[in-house]
């Protein structure tokens, strides 16, 4: 992969910038002719990935690790096992990956009940403006819509470190979750141009053919998903997480970016 000029300094003398946790959720869906993601683009301006395909995500809030939140699914020790993690920081891992997937899509992976979902989101507008704007905590507004927090709707995907000559670094989590029944993934967010649902194989050609520009963890995940061809088969799939740190190298003038 070819990465733009100008995204890392022509030297790099370090030390490396310190990597904020993140969390990626790939959402999914049954499609007609296979299992289909939700990727959103990036505005053109960010300071971070503008105009790259991505799944809805972000970094960590420290409100996250709020331990208050109604929880239903594997304990935050399981998902500390899953990502090699503190069981701290995979509480708040877990709550930012539903956290920023409500907030960028409109999809809640929360319900009434340890056994429930909630059907229809639409209710909840002034509270998703209100997370966005760092107004309220996820684990406030569960607490007042009297939610509990789904955990078990989430799967443990992958980890992801930002090279260290990249000035902005993220040690990302990757999730893999299915779109909740009744429910609509609508992209509304400032930090997007557009949002739709694709089959990976769909993304992967464009990527190719330059109409959409993807990075590393993105592809990568598309294309696993793809070769499952399933919601089920993603699922089901045992996955041991191991952190994956692509290495830039420079061919002349050309930057490009492999992964190990």
């Amino acid at each position: 992969m070819v990465l733009p000029a100008g995204l890392v300094p022509e030297v790099f003398t370090g030390p490396p910038a310190e990597p904020r946790d993140a969390a990626t959720v790939a959402l999914v869906r049954d499609g007609a002719a296979g299992v289909e993601a939700f990727l959103l683009r990036r505005v053109a301006g960010m300071a971070f990935a503008g105009g790259m395909t991505v799944f809805p995500g972000g970094g960590v809030d420290q409100r996250d690790a709020d331990t208050s939140v109604a929880w239903s699914g594997p304990s935050p020790s399981w998902w500390a096992s899953q990502f090699g993690c503190s069981v701290e920081l995979a509480t708040a891992l877990v709550c930012a990956a539903v956290r920023e997937t409500f907030e960028e899509s409109g999809v809640l992976l929360a319900g009434p009940s340890a056994s429930s979902v909630v059907a229809d989101t639409a209710g909840f507008a002034s509270a998703r403006e209100a997370l966005v704007a760092r107004e309220l905590s996820l684990a406030q507004f569960l607490s007042a819509e009297g939610l509990v927090l789904r955990a078990d709707l989430l799967r443990p995907w992958a980890n992801w470190l930002t090279p260290e000559e990249e000035p902005r670094r993220y040690d990302t989590r990757f999730f893999v979750a299915v779109l909740p029944e009744g429910q609509k993934a609508d992209g509304a967010t400032t930090e997007a141009s557009d949002a739709e649902w694709q089959r990976p194989v769909d993304a992967l050609a464009d990527w190719k053919a330059g109409r959409r520009a993807l990075m590393p963890p993105t592809w990568v995940t598309l294309a696993e998903l793809d070769e499952l061809g399933s919601v089920a088969a993603a699922l089901d799939e045992q996955r041991t997480v191991q952190k994956v740190i692509p290495k830039l190298v420079r061919d002349g003038d050309v930057l490009r970016v492999v992964v190990p």
